[in-house]
């Protein structure tokens, strides 16, 4: 193993960058040279890398999103375009490729492993925490706090104007966003795809909330890959019950911004573990913590096994809510 390529593919999240600092920083110490693959699976297949070395990578640390950019690459599900990735890898001399994101980039690069001789290890990169084998993703930390300062400031006005908001929140189909936001924010329901919501018991959630005396209600909403879900429920609800609602969708604000401390953590232990196991020849693997352990696990588990979040937490929020 002599040179490695780096590349982050799908959707952005806080802590990429200083993941990627932290895998030239390893490989540079360890004697390895590194190539970032720009724009993700479709920067690779159009052939545009840069040579990354301990100064090519300073100070982005604290910097959202990823300098190389990424994308959703449409040409990666094709035997011709995978077989271009691969030649473009080969006359790179690259020996190893990290791939950072979620489990469609876990697939791509399983897919160029098998297809090709390049040995491949992935990082798990996406605000939506939804991959199987690490009990955060880089980047969830990052987007649950920024969600939680903008439900603060929505909590303001609601107590003012004693009104229901509803709250959408990101996480593709899964719900740990609005699981671990809605428990930090305080949220007095929140309705997530693993549970088939109850418009009838909502309403008399939220009838109890006032007959408690409370001033203000704040329902968290999970996306659930559903456009428009969040609005179809609070227009329901308002039917159901005459309460005057607004709805509130956070959208892409979550995936900008610094990264937590937590998120430049655990970044920076996942690049040094992903380029030790490349080191040590593991190929078609996944880094991640589980228990403040760092583990290695087959890449097809990540999108083979299903993630489950924890229903403890969902029944103390219930609990604190009343």
């Amino acid at each position: 193993m002599q040179r490695v390529a780096v590349l982050t593919s799908g959707g952005d999240a806080p802590g990429m960058n200083a993941c990627i600092r932290a895998i030239v920083r390893c490989a540079s110490v360890k004697g390895l040279e590194v190539v970032g693959i720009k724009r993700g699976f479709s920067g690779l297949i159009a052939r545009e890398a840069v040579e990354l070395g301990p100064r090519e990578v300073s100070n982005i640390l604290q910097s959202g999103g990823t300098f190389l950019g990424t994308s959703r690459c449409a040409e990666m599900f094709t035997a011709e375009g995978r077989q271009r990735a691969l030649q473009f890898l080969e006359e790179q001399r690259v020996d190893g490729l990290l791939a950072l994101g979620g489990d469609g980039t876990f697939r791509g690069a399983a897919a160029l492993a098998d297809e090709g001789s390049i040995k491949v290890l992935g990082v798990p990169a996406t605000i939506d925490n939804d991959v199987y084998g690490t009990d955060f993703s880089i980047g969830f930390d990052t987007a649950i706090n920024t969600a939680l300062e903008s439900i603060d400031r929505i909590r303001d006005t609601a107590q003012s104007l004693e009104r229901l908001f509803f709250v959408e929140v990101m996480g593709r189909t899964r719900g740990f966003i609005a699981l671990h936001t809605g428990l930090a924010t305080g949220a007095d329901e929140i309705l997530i795809p693993e549970i088939e919501e109850d418009i009838e018991e909502l309403c008399q959630s939220l009838r109890r909330g006032y007959k408690l005396g409370k001033k203000s209600l704040i329902v968290l909403v999970a996306e659930g890959g559903t456009p428009g879900r969040t609005q179809e429920i609070a227009r329901e609800v308002g039917r159901k019950t005459g309460y005057d609602y607004r709805v509130c969708i956070l959208g892409h604000v979550q995936r900008g911004g610094s990264p937590t401390a937590r998120d430049r953590i655990l970044a920076s232990k996942l690049g040094l573990a992903a380029v030790e196991a490349l080191l040590e020849g593991k190929n078609k693997q996944m880094v991640g913590e589980v228990g403040g352990q760092l583990i290695l696990i087959p890449l097809e588990e990540t999108w083979q096994r299903r993630k489950e979040f924890d229903a403890g937490l969902l029944d103390l929020l219930k609990l604190l809510a009343t």
